[in-house]
């Protein structure tokens, strides 16, 4: 009676009942659905983000009355915009407690060196980041809407050099795809500027220099973020070697603290600080609306940063930012209905933008999908390798 049941528990470590055959499969499949609700979640904080981020910046220089001021005034308050673009990562404090977080992996080495190095990282990302705010908020009331379109589109290529040079990134016919139609739907389909300045204000001479170095800054800080992912936070003793989005919110929020510091500096060094009432007084709206207008800015800001960073954490720095410029149609076609600027409408042109978004989307998702597909039937070859 013993040896027959010895016998059968034998037989059913040689034949596993079919679930624990299938366990691997089913996990891959769940790991593999939950990563894509992931991906299409940040996909959409990035397009809500980029859209309010837009309303409210025009609704704010609409009210600014900044075409009715002289030259000297028409320039002040970049400070403040690059301060308003970080300042409201306090909101994401709860969330991160909210969100679970794995195990700590005991077995982690050097943890020590890898805090270090992820503190350095911190403080140049945030310096960084301040640096990029800053030039962002300068490009836009210096340069005409034409050249800092151009120039933005300049960001992508960026990225696409640092990505391949830092992260060693590999390039599909497919992404290529995706990346030159997303140059071209950005150059055609972003939309107008409430904030931007009159012929006799526009200063060409540095302009230009300005918003490529916004573009420069911006690549160089997506590459950095996925790099500090993939060989910093993944690996601390905290996370145990798994990419759960915790680690976009303590990016953010690490982040943002010091670009704020940085940005609340400049406002003060500046003297810019001083310009503030004043600017409250000459809003249409009143005082109230100013601050709320700014809080708004503030926490849509946010919103765009988590969902950017989490297309960081979740693919790569160069998937982010084509999601975020082939949002730009849309957000044209949003800023068109609620504003009207020098005669702006939605013309065929934005309209042909809009099926490249959806082009340049489904190129890269398509790669997406095929590398999934690939692990499934590596996991088939694996698991029938065992079986033989």
């Amino acid at each position: 009676m013993l040896e027959a049941s010895k016998q059968n528990e034998s037989e059913h470590v040689q034949n596993p009942e079919p679930d624990q055959i299938l366990s691997p499969r089913r996990s891959l499949q769940l790991h593999q659905r939950k990563w894509w609700i992931s991906v299409l979640f940040c996909l959409f904080l990035v397009v809500a983000g980029d859209s309010l981020v837009m309303l409210l910046l025009n609704f704010f220089y609409v009210q600014d009355n900044r075409q009715e001021s002289d030259q000297d005034l028409q320039y002040k308050g970049t400070w403040l915009q690059a301060l308003v673009q970080n300042a409201a990562f306090p909101i994401l404090i709860p969330l991160f407690f909210i969100f679970p977080s794995p195990k700590p992996n005991q077995e982690t080495n050097n943890t020590r060196f890898l805090s270090f190095r992820l503190l350095f990282l911190y403080l140049f990302l945030g310096v960084l980041v301040a640096a990029h705010s800053k030039l962002f908020a300068l490009g836009k009331l210096y340069a005409n809407y034409g050249v800092f379109t151009l120039i933005s589109a300049t960001q992508l290529i960026f990225t696409v050099v640092f990505a391949a040079i830092i992260n060693r990134f590999k390039f599909t016919r497919w992404i290529i795809i995706s990346i030159i139609l997303t140059v071209l739907i950005y150059v055609f389909g972003s939309p107008e500027f409430g904030g931007e300045p009159v012929e006799n204000e526009e200063f060409y001479s540095i302009q230009a220099w300005l918003t490529f170095a916004a573009s420069v800054a911006f690549a160089l800080s997506l590459c950095l973020v996925q790099l500090g992912f993939e060989k910093l936070l993944v690996k601390t003793k905290r996370y145990g070697n798994k990419k759960v989005f915790r680690m976009v919110l303590e990016m953010q929020i690490c982040v943002s603290l010091v670009a704020s510091l940085v940005c609340l500096v400049g406002l003060f060094a500046s003297g810019e600080y001083k310009e503030l009432k004043g600017d409250s007084e000459r809003f249409k709206k009143g005082e109230t609306y100013y601050v709320l207008s700014l809080v708004g800015l503030g926490l849509s800001w946010q919103v765009w940063s988590v969902g950017l960073i989490g297309l960081v954490l979740y693919v790569s720095g160069v998937f982010g930012d084509v999601v975020h410029m082939c949002s730009s149609p849309l957000v044209a076609l949003i800023v068109v209905l609620a504003f009207d600027f020098m005669d702006d409408d939605f013309s065929w042109p934005r309209i042909g933008t809009l099926i490249g978004t959806v082009l340049a989307l489904g190129s890269y998702f398509y790669t997406l999908h095929k590398r999934n597909k690939k692990k499934m039937v590596e996991l088939n070859q694996s698991e029938n390798s065992v079986e033989v």
